[in-house]
């Protein structure tokens, strides 16, 4: 694994270096994933591996769209070729690169339903998203990454947009506020770990995945 390389202070002012590795991990879990796995079942419900890379490669889109001002809300899900996810991939990764590329963007107010901050704090959110959606992905697909130890304490530090219990109520929260028809609940409850479990494990559990699997 590599070793932590920034501090928790300089992740929150500048979350774009730990960004470009986290998409380096998804990349090389994404390219590792056979054509004939696509229908197989992640550890999300009812979402198999196609669906999960579809939802992987929209985060990249929904942070570009937030660096560009627009409206992530309005990125819909990427649909690719058996054989053309880590394309997709690298394209929407460009794409966010880009649209953070300007400093800027950095101090901008930004708001969520879920965080309001500047920039680089709604930023430094994604972390553990695209983490936890690569740890899922590579499950399905019989995978163990080399977890980059700076991007998982970045996520862990960056959790606290999440409540630690009745994530049920924030969630209908949040769902009410959108207008959605129905209740999205991207995390469940935490899941039981010990304090001095590996740090990949604490971040899984955190957002409600059993590490153990």
């Amino acid at each position: 694994m590599t070793s932590p390389t920034s501090s928790t202070t300089h992740d929150r002012t500048d979350p774009r270096p730990i960004l470009d590795r986290a998409i380096a991990t998804g990349a090389s879990v994404i390219a590792r994933v056979r054509p004939d796995q696509l229908a197989a079942p992640t550890p999300c419900a009812e979402i198999d591996v196609r669906a999960m890379l579809g939802h992987l490669v929209a985060v990249l889109d929904r942070i570009a769209a937030l660096g560009h001002g627009e409206d992530p809300f309005a990125v819909t899900e990427t649909h690719a070729s058996d054989d053309g996810w880590s394309d997709a991939w690298t394209t929407s990764a460009r794409r966010a690169a880009d649209a953070w590329r300007d400093d800027a963007v950095l101090e901008q107010p930004m708001a969520l339903p879920w965080i309001q901050g500047n920039g680089a704090e709604v930023l430094a959110s994604y972390f553990s998203e695209l983490t936890v959606h690569t740890w899922d992905l590579a499950i399905a697909t019989g995978q163990q990454p080399d977890w980059d130890d700076t991007v998982v304490a970045a996520a862990l530090a960056a959790r606290d947009f999440i409540p630690a219990e009745n994530r049920r109520a924030f969630f209908e929260e949040i769902s009410n506020a959108m207008s959605l028809d129905e209740v999205a609940i991207p995390f469940a409850e935490q899941v039981p770990v010990a304090d001095d479990a590996p740090a990949i494990d604490r971040l899984l559990a955190w957002n409600g995945r059993d590490p153990s699997r």
